[in-house]
């Protein structure tokens, strides 16, 4: 066998050694969440359940707050992957956008416990959250960007020939935003999983009326 060949195999097991190693680390990580919520998670027992040296996940994960944000970012991209094979149907922007968070909030809500210490952990405002966060934000804005065209992945050529514009970007951080400010009330036991959708329906109402009359405003000077 040929040095650069075996190199080459040695690099790729590697990689798939580690992956498996950090998907087994989120898992443990859910699995605890979901058991005992946010204070169940302590990073002395996702290492030994994981069966990985606690040296080891220090190095990889500064907090069990890094665990949790880092594990939601995989389920986007779980659910990136998902929306490709299958895109939101609908009939109108409105539609698929209602649909795409109704989808979104079922299933983070179906693990209530691990949703509630996920919302909790990405609002800590720890540094080494942020990257997290922003990769989290930035894959749901190519999703939701995706889903107002009806399409299930906005590609780079896509993007390159018809760049998002200020309007869908615009919908797209706010929607965002109002989503998680209501995960927050549903989080603190302020109101259901039916209120956040709900939420989500209004505020995307009110957008786009504004939005519409913002653009026939424009049209009309």
């Amino acid at each position: 066998m040929h040095p650069t060949t075996s190199g080459c195999d040695d690099r790729e097991a590697v990689s798939t050694n580690e992956k498996s190693r950090i998907d087994k680390i989120f898992d443990v990580a859910i699995e605890l969440a979901e058991a005992g919520g946010y204070d169940n998670v302590r990073q002395r027992d996702v290492a030994a359940r994981a069966g990985v040296a606690l040296g080891t996940l220090y190095k990889r994960f500064r907090s069990k707050e890094d665990i949790l944000s880092a594990a939601l970012e995989r389920d986007s991209a779980k659910l990136e992957r998902r929306i490709e094979k299958t895109p939101i149907k609908g009939d109108s922007v409105e539609d698929r956008l209602l649909g795409f968070y109704t989808m979104l909030t079922r299933a983070l809500c179906r693990r209530p416990h691990y949703a509630r210490a996920v919302v909790r952990a990405m609002a800590s405002g720890q540094p080494e959250v942020a990257r997290h966060v922003v990769a989290y934000q930035g894959r749901m804005n190519a999703m939701l960007i995706a889903t107002m065209r009806g399409v299930g992945r906005l590609t780079i050529g896509d993007a390159t020939a018809d760049p998002p514009t200020e309007r869908e970007q615009t919908l797209a951080l706010l929607l965002q935003q109002n989503w998680f400010a209501s995960l927050v009330g549903w989080a603190a036991g302020l109101h259901s999983q039916a209120d956040v959708i709900e939420h989500v329906r209004m505020a995307l109402r009110l957008y786009l009326r504004a939005m519409d009359a913002e653009d026939k405003d424009k049209r009309s000077r």
